[in-house]
C-alpha cells in the first residue's frame, strides 16, 4: 500500500465501481449521500449487455427453430426455411438491449439523481479509498468514505489462443456478428459453451466443440452422462483434448489438438470460463487483498484487509451468477445503511440453470457430494416421458433427480434436465430455502394434472423412506 500523498479532485460518501448489480445500490435511502458511479464499458454490466439476457433471447429463437425442425415426432410436417440473423441481432440489441443500456446511463447522468456523478474511464486505486479515473478526456482522482467494488469478470483466454494472433470471439462480441457463420469451433465445455453451441446449431451453423474434459462436468452423474451422449449426437465433439496450436487463413480457423488432429471452421468462439476483474484495479495500492483477481471479503461483503471497501458479484463471489450478484447487492446495500445490524452474504441453496438443449437446472448437492458428506440418502430419478405431459411432448431425454436424507426427509439436492427445467426447479428451491420435509411436500398440496410439475410430484413420491 502506497504512502505517497495524492491530490484529490473530489471526495464522495460512496463510490460504486461497476454498473451491473452495483448500479442498483443507490435508491431513495441514499439521496442524502454524494455518490460516484464508475463504468468504463456499457451501462448494465455483463448480464444485460453480453450475458444472461441477450443470450436467452437467442436461446429462445434457437428453441423455436429446433422444435420446428423436430416437429415430425408430433405428426407435424414443418421446417425452418431460413434464419434472419441480422433481424435477430436487431431484435435483441437495437430494439431492446442497447436502448435499456443507454436509458440506464442517461438516468444516472440526468437530473433525477442529482447526487450521483458518472465517470466513464477505467479506474485504478492510487491510495487508500482513492481512485484515478476520468470523464471523457478529463483525468480525475476521487476518494470516498466507502467504496463498493462490483467490477465483474471477463472471459478467460487460454495462452495458446491469446498468443496465436488469430481472430477469435467471446461471449462479448459473438452475438453481434454481421452474419451467421456456416461453421464454428467452440472451445470450452461449460455453461457459455453449451448455450452457444445450442444457439448456433439450432439456427443452422455446423458446430464443433473442443473440451479438455466431459461437457458440463460439474453436473450430477445421472445428468452429465446422458447430456454428453446427446451432445455427441448433435455436435462434432472433441472431449479430453488440449489445444497445441491455432492458425488462420482465408478460409477460417484451424485448431490443432494434442493427438495431432485438426478442427476447422469459419469462426472461433472461446468459452473457457471467466476470471474476476480485481487484478485490473491495482488493489494492492489500497491495501485490498485479492487472489487471482478475486477480492477477498468477509461474510458481510467487507474487504478482509481494507476498511471502507466492499465487494459483490463476479469480482468477489464464489458464484458467478447474476441472481447471486443481485442478492449480494441487497445485502451490501443493507449493510452500508445499517452497520450495526448487518446481513450475511446470501450463499445458501444457490441454484443455477444452463439454457442449452436439453435445458438444465440444479440446486444443492449431487448424489456423490451428499454421500461424501455422510448422509444416508434416498434418490429418485424420474423421467419426463413417464408423466402425461411428457407423453404430449414425446420427450425422450428429460429427467429429474431428487436426493434426500432418508432419516430427516430433508431435500439435499434437485437436478433437472429437460423442457422448462429452470422453471420446474423453483419448487425445490423453495423446499430447501424453507427447510420443508419432502415426505409432506408431495402429499400436502395439489399438483395440477396433467401439468409438467407431476415430474416433481412423482419423483418425491418415489423417494424411499422405509
Amino acid at each position: 500500500m502506497t504512502s505517497t500523498a495524492v491530490s484529490i479532485d473530489k471526495h464522495y460518501d460512496l463510490i460504486i465501481l461497476g454498473t451491473g448489480s452495483g448500479n442498483s445500490i443507490p435508491g431513495p435511502e441514499f439521496d442524502d449521500k454524494s455518490i460516484a458511479i464508475i463504468e468504463k464499458g456499457t451501462f448494465g454490466g455483463t448480464c444485460l449487455n453480453v450475458g444472461c439476457i441477450p443470450t436467452k433471447m437467442y436461446v429462445y429463437a434457437a428453441d423455436t427453430a429446433l422444435e420446428t425442425r423436430e416437429a415430425s415426432r408430433l405428426g407435424i410436417d414443418a421446417q425452418v426455411n431460413s434464419v434472419d440473423w441480422p433481424g435477430i441481432v436487431n431484435r435483441v440489441f437495437d430494439q431492446r438491449i442497447d436502448l435499456i443500456a443507454r436509458g440506464g446511463e442517461e438516468y444516472r447522468r440526468g437530473d433525477k439523481t442529482p447526487n450521483i456523478d458518472v465517470y466513464d474511464q477505467h479506474a485504478r486505486f492510487v491510495a487508500e479509498r482513492t481512485l484515478k479515473t476520468g470523464r471523457g478526456a478529463e483525468e480525475l482522482t476521487i476518494s470516498a468514505d466507502q467504496i463498493v467494488l462490483a467490477a465483474g469478470s471477463r472471459p478467460f483466454i487460454p495462452e495458446v489462443i491469446a498468443e496465436s494472433g488469430v481472430h477469435f470471439h467471446t461471449n462479448e462480441d459473438i452475438m453481434r456478428l454481421a452474419r451467421q457463420p456456416e461453421s464454428i469451433v467452440i472451445v470450452g465445455g461449460g455453461y457459455i459453451a453449451m448455450e452457444f453451441a445450442h444457439v448456433f446449431e439450432a439456427l443452422g451453423t455446423k458446430v464443433s466443440i473442443i473440451a479438455r474434459s466431459e461437457l458440463l462436468r460439474h453436473l450430477d452423474t445421472d445428468l452429465r452422462e446422458p447430456f454428453n451422449e446427446l451432445a455427441a449426437q448433435r455436435y462434432d465433439v472433441h472431449r479430453g483434448k488440449n489445444i497445441t496450436g491455432v492458425s488462420q487463413d482465408s478460409h477460417g480457423i484451424t485448431v490443432t489438438l494434442d493427438d495431432e488432429s485438426t478442427v476447422s471452421a469459419e469462426v472461433l468462439l472461446v468459452a473457457t470460463g471467466r476470471i474476476p476483474n480485481g487484478d485490473e484495479l491495482d488493489v494492492e495500492r489500497a491495501g485490498i487483498k485479492a487472489e487471482d483477481g478475486r477480492i477477498s471479503v468477509d461474510e458481510f461483503g467487507r474487504s478482509t484487509s481494507a476498511q471502507g471497501i466492499w465487494a459483490l458479484g463476479d469480482v468477489s463471489s464464489p458464484y458467478m451468477l447474476k441472481h447471486v450478484a443481485n442478492a449480494e447487492m441487497r445485502a451490501v446495500r443493507h449493510n452500508l445503511l445499517n452497520p450495526q445490524n448487518m446481513k450475511k452474504m446470501p450463499h445458501d441453496h444457490v441454484p443455477a440453470a444452463v439454457f442449452t438443449h436439453p435445458q438444465i437446472a440444479y440446486v444443492g448437492m449431487t448424489e456423490d457430494e451428499a454421500r461424501k458428506a455422510g448422509h444416508e440418502v434416498t434418490v429418485k430419478v424420474q423421467k419426463f416421458g413417464d408423466v402425461a405431459y411428457g407423453w404430449a411432448m414425446e420427450d425422450q431425454s428429460g429427467l429429474a433427480k431428487l436426493i434426500a436424507d432418508r432419516n430427516t426427509g430433508k431435500l439435499l439436492g434437485a437436478h433437472y434436465m429437460g423442457p422448462q427445467a429452470s422453471t420446474l426447479i423453483q419448487q425445490m428451491i423453495t423446499v430447501m430455502a424453507f427447510d420443508l420435509d419432502v415426505r409432506e411436500v408431495a402429499t400436502e398440496q395439489y399438483w395440477i394434472h396433467p401439468a409438467l410439475p407431476e415430474v416433481t410430484e412423482n419423483a418425491l413420491l418415489g423417494l424411499d423412506f422405509s
